[in-house]
């Protein structure tokens, strides 16, 4: 049985050093390493090692008892969350660390919405109960309050499969099977064992254990337990189907792709489908690699449940659906800030550089490296400062280039507020093709949907799917900043092509130009990336801390009150609060927590000041145009937005 695990924490939980501590007690390792040694299995680079923190996704393999397990070491710092919810799309299961000093802190609350997000079973082990501090019972009421309310502490309730009155009935109370059984006759252990194991995986229970890492303690336990408590049911007599989670390249240049494998089997020399039905790419399989560590081994075959690397796909991207599988999976952590990378013209030429910053996007696709033709800039989106420090060392090691940062700068996005027809017509001499698209507001968050209501009369399948596949190949700039356009839900209505002159890029040309014209026509407001803060602070200075909430053009709930704590929830721009824990730490000497996640895109609280100070000008966009072009005499010619309705075809 192929059971993946991931390790998931808030960074400094001690998550690197449990995962050492399973290596080494299940006999996959032979040397136990520690991270202040800077010999950790899991932390194999040199970027990790110095900092002594997870950058990148680590991969073990333990055989234990009658099942393989893949372990998926995750990074806990935030400015390497996306790396992390790349790794939970392809967990069986999840184990979340949490210090018995710290509890839960702001990232691990980002750790278990993603989990939730992606229906990851979790289990949870409160780490460093040696520590002084240590407090196991105010943590579980942490959980309780943050996280979920169905959490148990299993540590003293679960020995080797058997379990104590306690959680006999705590489980009883969950399920109507169980307690009309246990009301009738009583304990079952078999009955409690299996309805346990469903109920864990469905998100019914989570069962929590405490121990020390460091010290070997509670962590075999646990993960008897674990081996016990979970199960996998992968088809293997079905048509391959998997999902790529990483892409990487090794010394040689080769590029690696990284699949879970969900149904079927797959063996070297086969071809295999990925990019979606509609262009899909085949391509054969030219070697199959499993990873242990930096290390691999080469096999003829894999089957389902296998985390695997593949040599010979030459563009699978990351949450790509291969073989059966044509779904693309979609991620939530979304860089709020972009910075430009800065490098010296005269010893570098933009296209090195470039062509570098893809290749890391390719590994990192949250980067969404861009080349900024008007001024001749790469640009790059980011999560932090940490990040940028770690790209800025991977440029110099890997491809030899010196590079810096510009200060990031804020992500803009932009939607609409109305609903709107828009009309895009592309005419020149012997080209032809018009679209209609209706534009509507959409959930905050849903970024572009597409419906198709276009009539098979009316436009061939084929240039219907085309139309789609535009909408989607690119970010479309809004009319206020030029950033990227959301949460807008895109209708095809109707369109028309010629028979003899519609070619290649016409539908492309009339797509952008119907969108365009239809954001002309609608009221577009500007959105900004927002924090959810959690704030706990001594009632002595929460006045001052409401007041900079006010300040930063934050809004916060009634704060809680209890004893001489104040606890303050709320939310608030990035631009104005990504700073301020420095000086938090410094109104409350060092005594109030702060955490802040990123909670998505709302409304821009200084709209004007920031379309001034970007001063986006639609009209002069050299890739974008509202205008339709037009034929008559022989020759082409222009309409704007504004007089195009007049001269549509199919109206």
């Amino acid at each position: 049985m192929y059971k993946t695990i991931g390790i998931l924490a808030h960074v400094d939980a001690g998550k690197t050093t449990f995962s050492e501590q399973l290596l080494y007690h299940t006999k996959s390792i032979r040397h136990k390493g520690r991270v202040d040694h800077k010999d950790a299995f899991m932390d194999s680079h040199g970027i990790e090692k110095e900092r002594g923190i997870t950058v990148f996704a680590g991969q073990a393999k333990i055989m234990y008892n009658k099942s393989a397990y893949y372990l998926l070491d995750t990074p806990g710092h935030v400015d390497f969350s996306p790396e992390m919810e790349r790794a939970i799309q392809v967990m069986d299961y999840a184990i979340v660390i949490v210090s018995a000093v710290e509890g839960v802190q702001g990232h691990t609350e980002t750790v278990w919405q993603l989990l939730k997000k992606h229906g990851v079973p979790t289990f949870i082990f409160i780490n460093k109960t040696d520590r002084m501090g240590a407090d196991v019972d105010r943590v579980i009421k942490e959980i309780r309050t943050n996280l979920t309310k169905d959490v148990y502490d299993f540590t003293a309730s679960f020995n080797y499969g058997e379990m104590d009155d306690a959680l006999t009935e705590f489980t009883a109370e969950r399920n109507q099977v169980l307690f009309e059984h246990y009301m009738e006759s009583g304990f079952d252990k078999q009955l409690w064992l299996d309805s346990l194991m469903k109920m864990i995986k469905s998100g019914e229970i989570f069962p929590c254990w405490s121990g020390s890492a460091l010290n070997s303690k509670g962590v075999i336990e646990f993960f008897d337990a674990l081996d016990v408590l979970t199960e996998t049911a992968h088809k293997r007599s079905e048509d391959f189907s998997g999902r790529v989670y990483k892409i990487s390249y090794d010394e040689n240049s080769n590029r690696i792709t990284h699949i879970k494998a969900l149904c079927g089997s797959l063996k070297i020399r086969d071809e295999v489908t990925y990019g979606g039905y509609e262009e899909g790419i085949a391509e054969k399989v030219t070697q199959l690699r499993i990873y242990n560590g930096q290390k691999f081994e080469t096999v003829d075959e894999v089957e389902a449940g296998e985390l695997f690397a593949v040599l010979g796909l030459s563009n699978a991207s990351i949450g790509d659906g291969v073989g059966d599988l044509d779904e693309k999976a979609n991620f939530g952590m979304v860089p709020a800030l972009k910075a430009k990378v800065i490098y010296d013209s005269s010893t570098i030429h933009c296209r090195d550089v470039l062509k570098s910053f893809e290749i890391l996007d390719a590994e990192d696709p949250s980067l969404q490296t861009s080349w900024d033709e008007h001024l001749q800039e790469v640009h790059i989106h980011v999560m932090g400062i940490i990040q940028l420090e770690v790209l800025e060392r991977i440029a110099s090691e890997r491809f030899g280039i010196q590079v810096s940062f510009g200060d990031p700068k804020i992500i803009y996005k932009e939607t609409i507020e109305t609903s709107v027809t828009g009309y895009g017509h592309f005419e020149p001499l012997k080209h032809y093709a018009e679209v209609h698209l209706r534009l509507e507001p959409a959930e905050r968050g849903s970024d572009i949907t597409f419906e198709n209501n276009c009539h098979a009369n009316d436009l061939t399948v084929g240039n219907q799917n085309l139309i789609r596949h535009h909408l989607f190949e690119r970010e479309h700039r809004g009319l206020l900043t030029g950033s990227a356009v959301t949460d807008v839900k895109v209708t095809l209505l109707t369109g028309r092509a010629h028979n003899e002159h519609t070619s290649g890029g016409d539908f492309r040309e009339a797509t952008y130009r119907a969108l365009r014209q239809g954001l002309e026509k609608a009221r577009s407001i500007v959105l900004e990336p927002y924090y959810q803060f959690k704030i706990k602070v001594e009632t002595d200075v929460m006045g001052r801390i409401l007041s900079d909430i006010q300040a930063a053009s934050g809004k916060f709930n009634p704060p809680e009150i209890t004893e001489e704590k104040a606890f303050i929830t709320g939310e608030v721009p990035v631009a104005t609060f990504m700073n301020y824990s420095t000086e938090f730490a410094s109104i409350t000497q060092g005594k109030g927590t702060l955490n802040m996640v990123f909670s998505g895109y709302a409304r821009c609280h200084n709209k004007e000041e920031i379309t001034k100070s970007i001063a986006y000008k639609k009209d002069a966009d050299p890739e974008y145009t509202s205008s339709s072009v037009f034929c008559a005499k022989g020759k082409g010619y222009k309409v704007t937005w504004d007089q195009v309705e007049k001269e549509m075809h199919c109206l």
